[in-house]
């Protein structure tokens, strides 16, 4: 395994940023935070994990371990990671960048812009009655705090390749969705995460910049601070530097496409480049830009009782601090990005297998929020089962009380093949371990079918990223 620091003194080769003055230091040492990044990968916990951390000074420091996957170039502060919905925190900078300008309000109403974005980005009409909406129309403020009513992804989602599954998802398939849907804003509604609201936002600031998604961040954001290893389509460089991704079980992935959602997280980005973006979202601003980053960090609504929401920044308050902060995932990376803006703090962990880094930058910003236990993924033995087993497992399972996003499953037959589908999620086809026992392939998932004394199939036990839930079966 090979492990790369980059401390203070080689700093100014490494990210270019001047130290304001000698303070006291906040992070631990170069040295052990590489030592927390390798004993992950040796855990099989991480393939590759680049962190870099920003002190209260200006100063940062880079380590990382691991690898970057075959034929790539070995990690350091250059390597090129997909980001996921860390995208989104850059969605609400742009939005909080274009309130600044006054060319949109956090009051305007989505219908406002979506012909726009329909007959730009797909050549299609636009039904404008399907807008109107029985509690309010929605605005882009509840695009941006996931307020919107709008489901985690859009229900006419059907990858032709589950590896990839916005790829081949347009415009016009999204615009036709809404038509149908509609922007019905349920009464009572509150948070409700939205991969499809924050993609839609990104496509009504793209419309009113006249640009792609990606030319109305790279104006706005990306030039100013200098971040020239950021996009969605890769660079030269940036093709030199991207890592390779990998699923939970360590197999390369290719890389993901969202050309409908661009703004829920389709960007790439480097350890060096998102060092710069959060040193420019703390301490005092100097630039307009800098002004505008910093509304886009007032708490706007609540999601729980320590967490609020600004433009798609979570702010959490822990014993210590109002922590702002995003992660993100594709099927082959992980992102996390963290900061305390008053302390002028942050860290960003960038990793190239599926498996969570949250829980780094966690403790990192403060040391009272555990690591996370050693969990090595085991990879899983696919067997075949007779359809009449398969059938039986067919239906829609609850999960009542539950505290977990997933509230219901459906479970289908389709073509001999058992899928299994969250409630506003893609469905994920499911294979058998064992005759009761089925594992998902795209995510670190499995159920077990769970049946009453007559044999008949009541209920199942989910387990999703360590969690495990038990769904009654209602139909």
């Amino acid at each position: 395994m090979k492990l790369w620091i980059c401390g203070r003194v080689a700093l100014l080769a490494c990210v270019l940023f001047l130290p304001l003055a000698a303070e006291a230091r906040y992070f631990p040492s170069a040295e052990t935070m590489a030592s927390l990044l390798q004993k992950r990968v040796d855990n099989g916990q991480a393939v590759g994990i680049v962190l870099g951390v920003l002190e209260a000074d200006g100063s940062t420091t880079v380590v990382a371990a691991g690898d970057a996957g075959p034929g790539a170039k070995a990690l350091d502060e250059r390597s090129v990671f997909e980001i996921g919905s860390v995208t989104k925190v850059f969605t609400g900078t742009l939005l909080a960048e274009m309130v600044r300008q006054e060319k949109v309000s956090l009051s305007d109403p989505v219908s406002r812009y979506l012909p726009n974005v329909a007959a730009s980005q797909s050549g299609q009409a636009f039904n404008i009655t399907a807008l109107l909406s029985v509690g309010g129309e929605i605005t882009l403020l509840d695009l941006a705090t996931h307020h919107s009513g709008l489901p985690y992804s859009p229900g006419n989602l059907r990858p032709a390749d589950l590896s990839n599954i916005y790829a081949d998802y347009s415009t016009a398939d999204m615009t036709a969705f809404l038509a149908v849907h509609g922007l019905q804003k349920q009464l009572g509604v509150g948070y409700e995460y939205s991969n499809l609201g924050v993609g839609l936002l990104g496509q009504v600031l793209a419309s009113v910049h006249v640009s792609s998604y990606e030319v109305a961040l790279r104006e706005a954001v990306f030039e100013p601070l200098g971040m020239d290893m950021t996009g969605i389509e890769l660079n030269s460089d940036m093709r030199v530097w991207m890592a390779q991704g990998h699923n939970m079980y360590g197999d390369v992935v290719h890389l993901v496409d969202a050309p409908a959602i661009p703004g829920a997280g389709a960007l790439r980005s480097n350890v060096r480049d998102m060092l710069r973006f959060l040193a420019a979202n703390v301490g005092e601003p100097t630039t307009p830009l800098q002004q505008a980053m910093r509304s886009a960090q007032v708490p706007q609504r609540m999601i729980d009782s320590n967490t609020s929401i600004g433009l798609v920044w979570r702010i959490r308050k822990t014993k210590a601090a109002n922590i702002v902060t995003h992660g993100g995932f594709t099927l082959g990376f992980r992102s996390f990005v963290a900061f305390d803006p008053v302390q002028r703090i942050g860290v960003v962990v960038l990793g190239n297998s599926a498996q969570s880094v949250d829980d780094i930058g966690w403790h990192l910003m403060d040391s009272d929020i555990p690591l996370s236990p050693p969990r090595a993924i085991v990879k899983r033995t696919e067997i075949a089962v007779p359809t009449d087993v398969l059938r039986s497992y067919v239906g829609e399972y609850t999960f009542d009380g539950s505290s977990s996003a997933i509230t219901v499953i459906k479970v289908t037959l389709e073509a001999g093949v058992l899928f299994g589908q969250p409630a506003g999620q893609i469905k994920y086809p499911l294979y058998a371990e064992t005759a009761s026992r089925f594992f998902t392939k795209a995510i670190d998932a499995w159920v077990t079918f769970q049946r009453s004394d007559d044999g008949s199939v009541d209920s199942l036990m989910l387990s999703v990223n360590g969690q495990r839930l038990s769904g009654k079966r209602v139909r």
